[in-house]
């Protein structure tokens, strides 16, 4: 589930917000009434929504987007004349007076975004250092030469232990490393 932190002035309104939320499937994390406060809330989480008013106690939205960890977006609730001024990377804009509808249906698309987004990083590939590289190596040619294996067949040899025993690629190599160096 996503993370998501509502940020309104006034502490009863956030609560409104927080209860609609629940009553329609998320969870909310945190309710705060300062810049300061999601901002400590989001650094102890990953990624999220934070749902906002145009201005909070100590900061306006747009010092709370620059301050977020990268993985959050904002959804941001103001009258029409003020989201005429609003703008910026990652930010949604909702009308107020506020529909149940709305918010609901929004804060759906802004989950799915988000859930789209970690699933495309989970399959990414994975970048490895020169170091990383340079162990894979050496493990692959120890394996080729005690084994007589090919490289393709040494590999493989790799990532079948690698899966067997939990661990990654490179811990996998390192392990193979150490018990021919023993």
């Amino acid at each position: 589930m996503t993370n998501i932190i509502v940020a309104l002035p006034r502490q009863e309104d956030a609560k409104g917000i927080k209860n609609v939320l629940v009553r329609a499937g998320f969870r909310v994390a945190g309710v705060c009434t300062t810049g300061a406060q999601v901002m400590s809330q989001a650094d102890g989480l990953g990624d999220g929504i934070v749902i906002c008013s145009y201005k909070l106690a100590d900061m306006v939205y747009s010092q709370l987007r620059e301050c977020l960890p990268k993985g959050f977006e904002m959804l941001l609730m103001a009258s029409d004349r003020l989201l005429r001024q609003c703008s910026g990377e990652g930010i949604v804009c909702l009308s107020m007076p506020l529909k149940v509808n709305d918010l609901v249906s929004t804060m759906g698309m802004m989950e799915e975004g988000i859930v789209r987004r970690r699933r495309k990083a989970r399959l990414a590939p994975k970048v490895r250092s020169a170091q990383e590289e340079a162990l894979l190596k050496e493990a692959k040619e120890i394996l080729m030469v005690r084994n007589h294996l090919t490289e393709e067949e040494a590999h493989k040899y790799l990532q079948k232990c690698s899966m067997d025993s939990g661990t990654n690629l490179v811990e996998t190599a390192a392990m193979v490393l150490a018990m021919t160096k023993a």
